[in-house]
């Protein structure tokens, strides 16, 4: 009888230990998910399918609709514009979700240091991105989108950090 409440005992350990590293596999998976996602939709906008000319056969339309007296100039102008509010969107919802991520770490150092690694991987990101497009015929690369990358990732971080206290260390 004995050995069967020991093996009872020791398949409950293991199921537990299983139960375990499940919810921490689901909770990396929820806590990183969305970032990586976010890199991938950021790595596909790069892509030609985001170029201007592509864009334009949408945001055209649109802009058209809500301001139907734009002249070819002013419509450019807009154009380029909302393109460059996309970059500075595209990189503040970065800096959301790694900071979504980073402040809930498991990893002590992660939550520390939150925000230098988010300008990190903003900033290391942002620079990959436009390298890219530098490979993509139908893309330029600029140095100015990824300096608008950049800005629009610290706005988000910068708001967090003064809006938003630090949360409390973790207790063992």
């Amino acid at each position: 009888m004995e050995g069967k409440q020991l093996r009872a005992a020791s398949l409950s350990s293991f199921d537990e230990e299983m139960l375990t590293q499940s919810v921490f596999r689901r909770d990396r998976l929820w806590r990183y998910g969305p970032l990586v996602l976010w890199l991938v939709f950021i790595s596909f906008a790069s892509s030609s399918q985001f170029s201007a000319v592509n864009t334009s056969t949408v945001l055209r339309p649109l802009v058209l609709w809500f301001l139907p007296s734009l002249n070819e100039s002013q419509l450019a102008t807009v154009h380029f514009f909302l393109r460059k509010l996309g970059h500075f969107t595209e990189y503040a919802v970065l800096a959301y979700f790694s900071r979504r991520a980073f402040i809930s770490s498991s990893r002590e150092s992660l939550r520390r240091y939150w925000f230098q690694c988010s300008v990190l991987l903003i900033v290391v990101y942002a620079l990959l991105d436009e390298f890219h497009q530098s490979f993509v015929p139908s893309r330029t690369a600029s140095i100015y989108d990824s300096a608008i990358d950049v800005a629009g990732g610290i706005t988000v971080l910068v708001i967090f950090k003064l809006l938003r206290p630090e949360p409390r260390a973790r207790t063992a």
